[in-house]
């Protein structure tokens, strides 16, 4: 990973919070990890807020008669496979 200086001035009374919680030299990944947790959040708030679909039916067409008859359809599967005798050697 790439990392790019960056002045940044914070009040004083915080530095000392951040100090007392990630240590004097643990300021930087304190920040950076504060921060990129922030960038997260704050792009999931925006995709939650956005009003565009993303789900478009035709992406799926497994759901086309429904989701009701895929779920029994994996679960018959599965079903099958759990069932299924297993070839054990004998000793």
């Amino acid at each position: 990973m790439r990392y790019k200086r960056a002045h940044v001035l914070i009040p004083e009374d915080l530095a000392k919070e951040i100090d007392a919680i990630a240590g004097r030299r643990g300021r930087s990944a304190f920040l950076v990890k504060t921060a990129t947790e922030a960038v997260r959040r704050q792009k999931l708030l925006d995709f939650l807020a956005d009003k565009t679909a993303v789900w478009k039916d035709e992406d799926h067409p497994e759901f086309r008669e429904g989701s009701a008859k895929w779920v029994r359809q994996l679960r018959q599967e599965s079903g099958r496979k759990r069932n299924k005798p297993k070839n054990r050697r004998s000793k």
